[in-house]
């Protein structure tokens, strides 16, 4: 039998808490699903915040539970009724809750994307929630197009570095905020004003604001609402309790992604062709992946980081 390795969760708290285990028996795909041998996952801000029990009323679990939301890997088996896919197929995805940090996960054939050729495991394990997340968010609020001004906040992570590319892309005026070390690489995504947060506090510099996406939480929201134009909103993805947080006559979103197959497929198809760029800021080892979580949590990590099952 083989040992399935994961990162599980037995009870909320620090780095300490997720913990490198094995399964008792491997995971068989169900109706509808596929067992996927996981070759790479994606590292998110989620991991550390269902960790800590931040977001357990927004996103209710079962302990124990293994982490993880975003995978890339191979299909090992079909389940029955399940035909998109075959032994074999290489596919990405995001799950929609935990279990993608295993070495075998069955997972729900509608939320895989078939891997691009051009993409290794790693680059597309990088991709699910990041670019996902980073469309919905985008367009929740109503259409984002030419003459609209949009503040990304945390643009040098995986998230915003979609944000800045896709609102680009759809003809906005965009600012983004960034440590300065990152702002040329911001730049080079295309934003036309970088705001290094170090330095400058970006409410000091720019209003008027049409649509401000809020990937950073705390009191950056708290001082998002005076950038605001007049019809302008707050989209965020780190705080469930935007709505108590939201002035009068402020208009302030909750965001959650929601698995979209062919979104997917369609912006993974982008990255391969260079249409898009994605960054992997580190790919780590699966016995460091602890380690991986809490320096996305102290902001210690820069761009998006990756677990290689394979090394």
């Amino acid at each position: 039998m083989k040992t399935v390795r994961t990162l599980s969760l037995e009870t909320y708290g620090g780095i300490d808490a997720a913990r490198l285990s094995t399964l008792a028996a491997p995971p068989v795909a169900g109706p509808g699903q596929v067992l996927v041998s996981v070759r790479a996952a994606g590292v998110n801000g989620l991991d550390w915040k269902v960790r800590e029990g931040y977001v357990r009323d927004a996103f209710p679990i079962t302990l124990p539970a293994v982490l993880g939301i975003e995978l890339a890997g191979v299909v090992e088996a079909v389940g029955p009724g399940a035909t998109r896919f075959q032994p074999g197929d290489r596919v990405m995805g995001p799950l929609g809750g935990p279990g993608a940090y295993a070495d075998l996960v069955a997972v729900d054939e509608g939320k895989l994307a078939p891997t691009p050729d051009a993409l290794d495991d790693v680059q597309a394990a990088a991709l699910p929630v990041a670019a996902l997340a980073a469309w919905q968010s985008l367009h929740l609020a109503g259409p984002v197009g030419p003459g609209r001004r949009v503040l990304v906040h945390g643009a040098a992570g995986g998230l915003g570095a979609f944000a800045v590319q896709f609102a680009k892309q759809a003809g906005a005026f965009v600012v983004a905020t960034a440590a300065g070390r990152d702002a040329d690489a911001v730049r080079a995504l295309g934003a036309d004003l970088v705001i290094d947060y170090q330095t400058q506090r970006f409410e000091s510099v720019v209003n008027g604001i049409d649509l401000v996406l809020d990937y950073v939480g705390g009191e950056v929201l708290d001082r998002s609402w005076q950038v605001l134009s007049g019809t302008g909103v707050v989209v965020a993805t780190t705080s469930p309790e935007i709505l108590a947080r939201t002035p009068a006559g402020r208009r302030g979103l909750w965001f959650v992604m929601k698995p979209d197959a062919a979104l997917l497929e369609r912006l993974a198809q982008q990255v391969s062709r260079g249409e898009l760029q994605a960054r992997v800021g580190e790919v780590v080892p699966f016995a460091d992946l602890p380690a991986a979580i809490e320096r996305n949590r102290t902001g210690a990590s820069r761009g998006k980081a990756v677990v290689d099952f394979t090394a």
